[in-house]
């Protein structure tokens, strides 16, 4: 039987479902950002930096692109409920490992593991969770879902600073155990019967090896770049001649290949690419900014990484209050267009409310920015999601949802580590523009040293306490520069939401919804 056919769900089989598609991959994208507040604590515990430690981060996000793209050919072979059931089995049994890394290296090495097994999950819970809702509930039924993709990004650092604080690091893991083993259950007992068709296609062997080879370089370089200098290293010049080499070959072979791991003909469509372009974007520079807020606030203002967590945590509040109206209102044909400014101009606004933060910035002033973007967040991921699946036939909606997720996870990732660098190179601009002012024989200079010796300190004490200061100024002088810029970014993307074409939202969501199953 033809997956299509399955009615919708109804009573408490809908409301189960919904909860157990919603804990899986709430468990699925709370792991892409839980080590976020842990990454010092991590570092610390394995003997490794904390620029070192943002692998944990990169690694899970890289593997679990790459293999997103996967999910319509691995469907075909294994039925979208068995792989999807398959696929929460293995990431629980990753997680378990992941708590059991002795080093650096074996963590990553899980990490990877976690992130590949994850890669379907996302793709087929919005599947699933399309088919259990009738046509006219399509638009609530990825307001439901896309709550899960954004609460799990804001309860990670909360969750993940608490367990940093009060347990041991591995335990940001192993809580994935319980609700993996209780979502993988219920998802099979309620689908079971409601499997799709199997059949045995052949995969793109090239276009896989392809795709890996020029991701992965591309994402060593990034993360390696700062560390060797960037172009003045011979092994970041190699990662660059391979990622660009092999991504030309792959779009070659991807536009000619009788079976494409990866259907890139769907940029030809208007509104999936203004839609995956403006929803990828923004959502690295926003993982960016998750990754930085923390990590500033532990690492220059001296928050543990429970109290970095809280400062985060008001966020999810209006996202969740506003998801279930965004829903309804896109199901009565409100132009999605319309809602993704509004929110940009959100993202604009507290990108530079937090541009004019200082050392001085209190708790308030860190958690208000942080409450507003909860409204941003709620009204630019389901609206750019229905831009980008409107006018697909439905054959073409797994094809699309994959590569839509593949794109926005990848600029996820991207965004770490290009975050990470501008935050460490800009800050020693600014830390070598503040030290040739304080410097011996300059007045600023000798004026601090002689206050700082006239309260007791020596001139060793006294330069080494003023060197601290000049870097805490100086780490967030830069974390302001790539806020200003995050703003001006939101900005330029309003332009290309309104590339897109009007698109009806309930109807294309409705027929993406059967499209996909």
């Amino acid at each position: 039987m033809s997956d299509a056919a399955h009615a919708p769900l109804q009573g408490r089989a809908l409301v189960f479902g919904s909860i157990a598609l919603s804990a899986a991959v709430f468990m699925n994208v709370l792991d892409s950002s839980i080590a976020n507040v842990s990454i010092p604590t991590i570092a610390g515990n394995l003997g490794v930096s904390t620029s070192q430690g943002t692998w944990v981060i990169t690694s899970f996000a890289v593997a679990n692109a790459i293999t997103v793209p996967l999910t319509g050919w691995l469907t075909q072979r294994f039925g979208q409920v068995r792989l999807f059931v398959l696929s929460v089995l293995l990431f629980v049994l990753a997680s378990w490992l992941c708590g059991f890394a002795w080093s650096l290296e074996s963590l990553v090495f899980f990490r990877v593991v976690q992130g590949a097994v994850a890669g379907p999950m996302i793709p087929l819970s919005q599947s699933l969770m399309l088919a259990s809702y009738p046509r006219s509930k399509a638009g609530m039924a990825l307001a439901i879902w896309s709550m899960t993709i954004l609460i799990g990004p804001i309860a990670g650092p909360l969750l993940g600073g608490w367990i940093s604080d009060n347990y041991t690091w591995p335990w940001i893991f192993y809580i994935n155990v319980p609700v993996g083993l209780i979502a993988g259950w219920a998802s099979w007992q309620l689908y079971k019967n409601r499997d799709s068709d199997r059949r045995h296609i052949p995969i793109d062997r090239i276009g896989l090896f392809l795709l890996v080879v020029w991701v992965g370089a591309l994402q060593i370089m990034l993360d390696k770049g700062k560390d060797l200098e960037w172009f003045a290293s011979t092994q970041i010049w190699l990662l660059a001649i391979i990622s660009v080499v092999t991504f030309v070959y792959f779009v070659i072979w991807e536009l000619t290949a009788a079976h494409p791991v990866v259907d890139l003909t769907l940029f030809a469509r208007r509104n999936f690419t203004a839609g995956v372009v403006s929803l990828s974007v923004a959502y690295g520079v926003f993982f960016g900014t998750l990754v930085l807020l923390p990590l500033w606030l532990q690492n220059t203002m001296g928050y543990t990484a429970t109290w970095a967590g809280i400062a985060a945590a008001p966020v999810g509040i209006l996202a969740i209050l506003l998801s279930p109206l965004v829903g309804k209102a896109l199901n009565n044909h409100h132009d999605p267009r319309i809602i993704a400014t509004i929110a940009f101009l959100i993202f604009s606004l507290i990108s530079y409310m937090r541009a004019e933060y200082n050392t001085q910035v209190d708790l308030y002033a860190v958690m208000l920015p942080t409450f507003i973007q909860g409204a941003a967040m709620a009204t630019f991921f389901i609206p750019l999601t229905t831009i980008t699946l409107s006018g697909l036939s439905p054959d073409r909606i797994p094809a699309a949802a994959g590569l839509s997720n593949f794109a926005r996870l990848v600029c996820g990732a991207f965004g770490t580590s290009i975050t990470t660098t501008i935050w460490d190179n800009r800050a020693a601009m600014h830390h070598s523009y503040m030290t040739e002012i304080a410097r011996p024989g300059e007045p600023a200079f000798d004026a601090i040293m002689g206050g700082l010796q006239a309260h007791g300190l020596d001139t060793q004490h006294s330069a080494a306490l003023l060197d601290q200061v000049i870097n805490q100024q100086a780490y967030t002088m830069s974390a302001t520069d790539f806020f200003y810029a995050s703003a001006l970014i939101f900005l330029g993307l309003i332009a290309l939401i309104w590339v897109a074409r009007r698109t009806l939202p309930a109807q294309d969501s409705a027929s993406g919804g059967t499209g996909a199953h």
